[in-house]
């Protein structure tokens, strides 16, 4: 057994108790499910949580494949917003298609042209370049202009998209943008910005997308916004902002919709910030310095729908903090120095649909602080996928590093695999050197005995964090019972560590005090003692439990009906069918089985499609 079972066992049980502690899913027509399964769509059929996202159509409906990312909160809301204006342009967008010849007259060599779009990407520009006032989207991407003049668009007036990305822009002037009253689009992003003036944008009265990340500023003003009544998406990722204005930011933006504020240097959230946004919706502040909140920093955001203040420096949260944001199904506070969460928390956000704490130790973690959320569909208290590669790939290569260093230094451990029995030294030959001994001392005793005492641990310790909340959470039934099974779980995982461990200590122990172990002592300890607690983990952490005995039934049951419908022919049944549903955990007087559950066909049932994100980059 090495160190590396104890990352799989803490990994795989920690994420299958945060699994087990979220409430029951409920189906669009009000069909309850119960722990451990989701509903397939709008039909009463409930299916084991394995069966979510597995590629496979489980459902008959491709339910299961549904919402494998977390969409709750900002794509619904950007749809919404978006949705009406596409619809606007779709006539539009379609005569331009077909209109593939320029219509914008003659324009530069290092440029191309199709309708009244002109494209000049990538042409080495210095600057601006002179074409037809009647063009309607300029693309000037990844050039190298390094600053725009006053009044360099002002006969551009029927211009509605400007893409100024990837340049080298350091200054712009307060008239740079003058004469551009139906500019829809402006894209700003990677360049060297460091200062907006006031009434930059005085003239854009219809713009509505706003992008300015991945710049150099370090100071934004409400005056600078001046004029943008139609703005609708604001983002200013990756800048050097560290404060906030002290007057309302969204005085001259009253229909934003969307402010994504994500990796400046921002330290305080002031209560009259926000105060002028009542149609916000979205609002990311990810990867700042934000070390407190007051109570009311978001009081008047009461349209929010999505607030994202993850990997800051927050340690401690207001009692009432989101008590004005009824509106509000998604909330991410990862990755901050969190220690302690009021009990009534979350009561006043009861739509919330995703809640994401990853990366936050709670030490008063406690069932009653997710009671009033039913309509929570995703939590996570996971690690990033990155991450968990990161970590697994770091053990493999300690891995090799362990194995490798016999063989670095010959004269230090000489023949080290070849004077142990079976190649694992159990025991010692003569000929072993002391740097040999030494060596296996280490790795066999010390390290196998630190992983065998972290994982008591860390087995201790769940149990006794499910005790303690199962005492809190008076609501739960039957706890005393449930600890028993999770308590008999962990036993044996912990008896079948002992068992592939034990041995070991004992017989390198007889070998440091020069008894004489018999070679099939080795072999039998070789071949039979050690892969105990490989081959057995497979059915401690999966065949024993409850949703994969659920989830044979469920395929068992699938094939019986596929076959059933094969041997009637090309016949469609419409008749219903039924499915036997296993409540867990078990309420108190029930018995093992519910009543049927009627289930439509699934032939029959519509599909449900997820809305079409719009990419504000194309």
């Amino acid at each position: 057994m090495t160190s590396d079972c104890c990352f799989y066992m803490v990994l795989l049980i920690g994420t299958k108790a945060i699994c087990d502690s979220l409430e029951d899913h409920v189906s669009g027509n009000g069909f309850r499910c119960p722990l451990g399964y989701f509903p397939c769509g709008n039909i009463t059929k409930c299916l084991p949580q394995q069966l979510h996202c597995n590629g496979e159509d489980d459902c008959g409906n491709w339910a299961d494949e549904d919402n494998c990312e977390d969409n709750n909160g900002w794509s619904l809301q950007f749809d919404k917003h978006t949705k009406e204006k596409y619809n606007k342009l779709k006539t539009l967008y379609a005569f331009q298609i077909k209109t593939l010849e320029c219509l914008a007259g003659a324009v530069p060599a290092e440029c191309t042209c199709q309708g009244l779009e002109i494209f000049c990407d990538a042409a080495k520009l210095r600057a601006v370049p002179s074409v037809s006032s009647n063009i309607t989207i300029m693309s000037l991407q990844r050039n190298l202009l390094r600053k725009l003049s006053a009044d360099i668009f002002k006969k551009h007036q029927d211009l509605k998209n400007l893409y100024l990305q990837n340049n080298k822009i350091r200054a712009v002037s307060e008239r740079a943008f003058k004469g551009l009253y139906n500019l829809t689009k402006l894209y700003l992003s990677n360049n060297k910005i460091t200062i907006l003036k006031p009434g930059v944008f005085e003239d854009l009265h219809r713009l509505e997308w706003l992008i300015i990340e991945n710049n150099r500023i370090h100071r934004i003003s409400p005056l600078t916004f001046y004029g943008l009544k139609s703005l609708i998406l604001l983002e200013m990722m990756n800048n050097s902002l560290s404060r906030l204005p002290d007057k309302p930011l969204c005085q001259f933006m009253p229909r934003l919709n969307w402010l994504d504020l994500e990796g400046n240097h921002i330290h305080h959230v002031r209560n009259v910030t926000f105060i002028s946004c009542n149609t916000l919706t979205v609002l990311v502040m990810r990867q700042n310095k934000i070390s407190s909140l007051n109570e009311n920093s978001f009081s008047s955001l009461q349209m929010l729908d999505e607030l994202d203040l993850s990997s800051n420096k927050i340690e401690s949260l207001p009692a009432y903090i989101f008590k004005d944001l009824k509106e509000l199904s998604q909330l991410n506070l990862s990755y901050n120095p969190i220690k302690k969460i009021q009990i009534d928390q979350f009561d006043f956000i009861t739509k919330l649909k995703s809640l994401s704490l990853e990366g936050i130790e709670i030490a008063n973690i406690q069932g009653r602080m997710f009671r009033p959320l039913r309509n929570l569909s995703h939590m996570c208290l996971k690690p990033r996928k990155r991450r968990t590669i990161s970590v697994l790939v770091l053990i493999w290569i300690i891995g090799f590093a362990v194995a490798f260093i016999p063989l670095s230094n010959k004269e230090f451990f000489r023949n080290y695999y070849g004077t142990n029995g079976v190649c694992f030294p159990l025991h010692s030959e003569q000929s072993e050197s002391s740097g040999s001994q030494i060596y296996s001392v280490v790795i066999f005793l010390g390290v196998n005995l630190a992983a065998f005492i972290i994982i008591v641990f860390s087995y201790g310790s769940m149990f006794y964090s499910v005790h303690q909340t199962a005492i809190t959470a008076t609501e739960i039934r039957n706890h005393i019972k449930k600890e028993m099974i999770l308590a008999k779980r962990f036993f044996f995982i912990v008896f079948t560590d002992a068992l592939c461990w034990i041995p070991i200590f004992i017989l390198k122990l007889l070998s440091l005090l020069q008894v004489e172990i018999p070679g099939t002592i080795t072999s039998w300890v070789v071949i039979f003692i050690l892969p105990i607690n490989s081959a057995l983990n497979p059915l401690l952490y999966t065949l024993t439990t409850r949703p994969f005995k659920e989830m044979i039934h469920q395929v068992w049951h699938n094939y019986r009906q596929r076959r059933s419908k094969r041997g009637k022919g090309s016949q469609k049944t419409y008749g219903p069918s039924f499915i036997w549903v296993e409540m867990w955990p078990m309420h108190e007087n029930t018995t093992k089985l519910t009543k049927p559950v009627l289930c439509t066909d699934s032939s029959d049932a519509s599909v449900t499609t997820q809305s079409t994100r719009l990419n504000s980059y194309t």
